[in-house]
C-alpha cells in the first residue's frame, strides 16, 4: 500500500494530469485500492499536491456474466444492444463489482464514500461490430481489406448463446491471430 501510495504520489508531483489505469480490479486483493482514497476524495491538495486534474480509470471483468445475460435477456425482450442503457445495467453491475468478496473494491471507502463518477459497461459485441474490428486490424497490419476475408474472420470467432449465435464469446481478442488463417 506504501508503495502504490509513494508511486502515484510521485507521478502527480511530475505531472499533475496523470492518468492511473488499474486493470483487473477483480483480482486486486480486497482494501488496496483503498490506499488512493485521498486522490479522489473532496480535498485537493494531498500530501501537498494538485490532484484534480489526476484520472483514476478501473477495469474489471466482475459483472461480465450479468452484463452478458442481462444483454441477451433484452434482446431477446426485442430490445437492441444500442437501445441499452447505463440504468438497465447498472444495478446488477453494482451488485457484481461492489458487493463482491472476491472484488478489489469490496469494503472499499471509495465506493461507501461514492467516489466511483461512472461506471462504463463493456457490452457484448454482434457480428457486425466483429466485422469492424476485422477491417480496423487489417488497416494496422497493411493488409487488404477483402470482404470475403473480413466476413470468414468474423464468422471464426465463437458466438453466444449456442442457439441464435448473437454475441461474440471473446470480443475482438482473437481478430488479430485469426486474420493470418484467412489472409
Amino acid at each position: 500500500q506504501e508503495s502504490l501510495k509513494r508511486w502515484i504520489q510521485g507521478n502527480l508531483t511530475n505531472c499533475g494530469r496523470s492518468a492511473f489505469l488499474f486493470d483487473e480490479m477483480d483480482k486486486m486483493h480486497p482494501g488496496l485500492i483503498d490506499v488512493i482514497l485521498p486522490f479522489l476524495g473532496p480535498s485537493w491538495v494531498v500530501y501537498g499536491t494538485n490532484y484534480r486534474k489526476a484520472i483514476f480509470i478501473f477495469v474489471s471483468n466482475a459483472g461480465g456474466e450479468q452484463i452478458n445475460k442481462m444483454t441477451l435477456d433484452l434482446w431477446r425482450a426485442h430490445k437492441d444492444r444500442e437501445e441499452i442503457s447505463l440504468q438497465d445495467l447498472e444495478p446488477a453491475i453494482s451488485k457484481a463489482v461492489f458487493e463482491n468478496p472476491q472484488s478489489g473494491f469490496w469494503k472499499s471507502g471509495i465506493i461507501n464514500e461514492h467516489l466511483i463518477d461512472l461506471v462504463v459497461p463493456f457490452l457484448p459485441l454482434k457480428h457486425h461490430h466483429v466485422k469492424q474490428c476485422v477491417i480496423n486490424e487489417l488497416v494496422q497490419q497493411g493488409l487488404e481489406v477483402r470482404p470475403g476475408v473480413v466476413l470468414e474472420v468474423a464468422d471464426s470467432i465463437p458466438y453466444f448463446p449456442e442457439e441464435e449465435k448473437i454475441f461474440s464469446s471473446t470480443g475482438c481478442k482473437t481478430v488479430a491471430s485469426r486474420i493470418n488463417f484467412f489472409f
